[in-house]
This record gives structure tokens, sequence and C-alpha cells, in this order.
């Protein structure tokens, strides 16, 4: 086992809420470092990331990191009302946990980024704003949902620009860690993917990490920012989502025609992480959240 291998096992976790994700996890997303989600849009990428950020105010010995998280979002608009209803799922499982009329809402600072050099610019403030949080319920997580919005459309596919971009991922991935370290924080940030043609495997006929290839909505995909962004996390996450028929409705009465009761299945893999091998599991979102899946 490698010094980061044994760091990462050891390092204080933040449960996601979800306890099959959280034993894929070996506990949850680890402090001290930066976790990648890769998925296509409507997966549910932000609905983990909310989720984490609603526990990461329980208590320690709960799995939370009795904190407050800084949520920066470049999506939009920010999903204030799928929030709002987590919470109100949140709250009433762990109401002992917290005082009458206490909003964890107010515990997740939601902060907008529209451009690489915005994030910087908001990163350079970052030290002294979880600083000062000290006195109040520190700020432990950081959220970025998701990275690959602020690369779409900025960039030429020129040298000069990959250089400029490859040097962003840098300085960006840097400042995160600086401040993982500096502060103890979880960081997960969320990436998109793009279809992957051809024949080649993983990011330009490149495997990285434990799958051959990734599938999700009957597509062959792969992260987005390639290989450069992929050195930049410390472990990485890979959400599919695919629909699967669990029923077969009775026939209509003209006998003619039937319906078909589909599932949204999701599923969580490893794709590489120094303290976890390579695995994956099953689970649904509901209006409660993120929940094992169960038979049908």
């Amino acid at each position: 086992m490698t010094p980061q291998s044994l760091l990462q096992l050891t390092s204080q976790k933040c449960t996601t809420g979800c306890p099959i994700l959280d034993r894929l996890l070996y506990g949850g997303i680890p402090c001290d470092s930066i976790t990648e989600i890769v998925a296509e849009s409507g997966s549910g990428k932000t609905q983990i990331c909310l989720q984490l950020s609603l526990h990461a105010q329980l208590p320690v010995s709960h799995g939370g990191l009795a904190a407050s998280s800084l949520y920066l979002h470049t999506e939009f608009p920010f999903p204030f009302r799928r929030l709002h209803q987590l919470c109100l799922s949140f709250r009433s499982s762990n109401a002992h946990h917290f005082p009458v009329n206490d909003n964890p809402c107010d515990r997740i600072f939601v902060q907008s980024v529209h451009t690489a050099d915005h994030l910087l610019e908001i990163m350079s403030k970052t030290d002294p704003f979880i600083e000062n949080s000290k006195n109040q319920v520190p700020v432990r997580l950081i959220v970025i949902d998701s990275i690959a919005a602020l690369f779409r459309s900025d960039f030429d596919n020129t040298p000069v620009e990959l250089k400029r971009r490859s040097s962003l991922f840098f300085k960006i991935s840097s400042k995160l860690k600086a401040l993982a370290k500096r502060f103890n924080l979880a960081v997960l940030v969320t990436n998109q993917v793009v279809d992957l043609v051809g024949p080649n495997e993983g990011i330009n006929g490149l495997r990285i990490g434990n799958l051959v290839c990734l599938h999700t909505s009957g597509r062959r995909v792969c992260p987005a920012l390639g290989l450069a962004w992929a050195n930049c996390v410390n472990s990485r996450l890979f959400l599919s989502r695919n629909e699967e028929v669990i029923r077969e409705e009775n026939e209509k009465s003209n006998g003619q025609s039937c319906d078909f009761v589909k599932k949204k299945m999701r599923k969580l893999y490893v794709v590489f992480a120094p303290h976890l091998p390579e695995s994956s599991c099953e689970f649904e979102i509901t209006r409660e959240g993120l929940l094992e899946l169960k038979d049908s």
C-alpha cells in the first residue's frame, strides 16, 4: 500500500447520506483530497453534491464534519428549490441534531462562477473566508459543480490555448489541494462527459483507471477536459444513468397495446482512487434524496 493510499484510508470522511454509497467509498468523500464525479447531464451529480452539503453538517460521530460548505456553481440556475426539498427530508431525519427552527441551508454558502479566471479570483479570497468561518460553523467542504462548464467555449483548439487551459487546470487544482491540506477540507468537483467516437479506449486511446470504457444512456463516453485535468484530481468516480423496464402493465381494454413501467437506474463506479478497489453500486434518486436501490 502506498503512503497516499494509507493517507486516504485513514483520513476523515464526509458521509453522502446514502449508506450504499458510503460503503462503496469506505465512509464517504475523503478530506485533504479532490474527488471528482463524472457523468452526463441529468444523471444525479448535483443531487449528490446537494445531499453531501447537508450531511456535512452532521456531528463527526454520525459521519459528518460538523461543518458548513462552500458551493461554487457554474450551471445556471442554481437548484434552490431542490435544495430546500432535500433540506426538509434531512431535517426530518436528523431533527435531534439541530435546534428547533434551525435551517441547514443557511450553512451552505452558494456562489456563482462564470469563468475559470473568476474561479481563481474567488479562490484567492477563500483562505480568509474559511479562517473567519472558524468562529461560527467552520467551512470544511468545497463543491465545484461543474468544472467543465468553465471551459466549454472560452478556449480555442490551438496549441497556445490548450497550454493556457492546462495551466489553469494546474492553478485551480493546486489551490484546491492547498486549501484541502491547510483546513482538512473535503473537495468534490463534478465533470461532464463527451461522446467517444471510434475504436479508441479511454481518453485519446489511453485507459485511465479501472474501466476500459464508460457507458451511459446506451452511449460510449469519456470524461471532459482530457488527460491534463485527469492528472489534477486524486479520485475519479463515474456515474451512469440507464433505464430498465421493471414490469409490464396490463393490456388496455382493446387488447392491442400495453404500457411498460421504466425505472431510472444510477450506478456509481470507482474509476481510480488511491484507497479504493475497483467496485460499483446502484442507487436511486427519490424526492427524499439518494437511496439504496430496492428490489421491485
